[in-house]
């Protein structure tokens, strides 16, 4: 039986794929839909004054500290790429700090009054949504922004900022891909949970403001006997609507395995209907060889950039880095940009937000106003247990149709 339904042991965190350090991807739980974003925080202009000609003082927090084998690896990966990061700055002093959060939003929103009191003026990290959203509640009133890891959208907005690879992101490029492929009538199928619910909302949409139809939404019950029986109503659903397209909301580390190999069992595969996935494909590799994913669609970063980056990463310390370092990378390479500019308001939400946005090495993205983020992903498809580029990622957002 394929791997399907492993738990992490932050089940009420949305974040970005773990996976290389093996952790599954988290549910997103009510506690998280419930999140206070802050209000009170720095506001559409508002920030931390610097000084251009001195060393920035930048708060890194990391998940060290909770007796997890797997958090610790994560705070190493990410404080390494962030490290990495500076020493490709040049004369952009960077002056960082790293506290320990132990992977816990108590612990996170101590340690954030820490590195404020401390001279901090701006705050990278967390990971965890709840502990993202504690600190940026903790610092909102000292007018400090947050560029957290999470890719958990309840919880942008005022003075936090999400750099994760958001559902909402993905959908669009996605639904865009699609339509301009001749794929725009797309059944949508989803998990029967908190996560599945919200990769349904993006997935509709996404594929509506790119002129795509959504013509029949199906979803499963999330367990191994939920996806066996409602496989052939689906494929039915896929038949009966004239579907061109299928996108799915299930992942890796969950129901990826079971729903796309049930569905090419049940008459349902590329190339007359295309499987699109809401969630990486390539992460671990070991999904590429499944026969259930051939010829499917999904986005990632511009791989050409990250490739540099963990051939970078590897040579300076020895191991590969995880995926969702190269967020901490893309943090300070911002940060840093900024800073170049000499201008004191660099670090405020306005200077953040600048239009044309940044370069790190998931490739280009920018911040909104509403805390969230626009990343220029590539179109890939699998083939023969190969990764295949569809759709190149955008080097700039002049015309990438963001």
């Amino acid at each position: 039986m394929f791997p399907v339904f492993r738990l992490a042991r932050k089940s009420l965190a949305r974040m970005v794929p773990l996976r290389a350090a093996a952790r599954a991807t988290a549910v997103v739980g009510a506690a998280v839909l419930a999140a206070c974003v802050p209000v009170a925080g720095p506001g559409a202009g508002g920030g931390q004054q610097i000084d251009p000609g001195a060393p920035v003082p930048v708060a890194l927090l990391i998940p060290s500290g909770s007796g997890q084998a797997s958090d610790e690896l994560l705070a190493r990966s990410l404080q390494n790429a962030a490290r990495l990061a500076i020493s490709d700055l040049g004369d952009v002093r960077i002056d960082l700090r790293v506290y320990p959060t132990a992977g816990q939003p108590g612990r996170a929103q101590a340690q954030a009054i820490k590195a404020v009191d401390e001279g901090a003026k701006i705050i990278l990290g967390p990971v965890y949504a709840q502990e993202a959203n504690a600190v940026g509640v903790a610092v909102a009133s000292r007018g400090v922004n947050v560029l957290s890891f999470s890719n958990n959208t309840d919880i942008a907005g005022g003075n936090v900022f999400v750099l994760g690879p958001t559902f909402q992101n993905t959908a669009d490029r996605l639904g865009r891909f699609a339509v301009r492929a001749g794929k725009s009538r797309v059944l949508l199928v989803h998990d029967r949970n908190i996560q599945g619910e919200v990769g349904r909302t993006a997935i509709q949409r996404g594929v509506s403001a790119a002129g795509g139809q959504i013509v029949g939404v199906e979803s499963y019950e999330f367990s191994q006997n939920g996806i066996l029986s409602a496989a052939p109503a689906i494929a039915a659903a896929t038949r009966n609507s004239g579907a061109q397209a299928v996108f799915l909301t299930a992942d890796t580390a969950g129901a990826l395995p079971l729903i796309s190999q049930t569905l090419r069992d049940n008459g349902v595969s590329p190339p007359n209907t295309a499987l699109i996935g809401l969630t990486r494909w390539d992460i671990p590799a070991a999904t590429l060889s499944l026969p259930g994913v051939q010829g499917g669609w999904f986005a990632l970063p511009d791989p050409a950039l990250y490739n540099q980056f963990q051939n970078r990463y590897q040579a300076a310390y020895g191991e590969p880095p995880l995926p969702i370092s190269g967020l901490a990378y893309d943090g300070i390479a911002a940060i840093g940009a900024l800073v170049k500019q000499g201008n004191r308001n660099a670090l405020t939400a306005s200077g953040l937000t600048q239009g044309s946005g940044f370069v790190g090495v998931n490739g280009i993205f920018r911040l909104r106003g509403d805390g969230t983020n626009e990343r220029g992903l590539a179109v890939a498809t699998i083939q023969n247990g190969q990764i295949s580029i569809l759709d190149p990622a955008p080097r700039s957002f002049a015309g990438a149709g963001f």
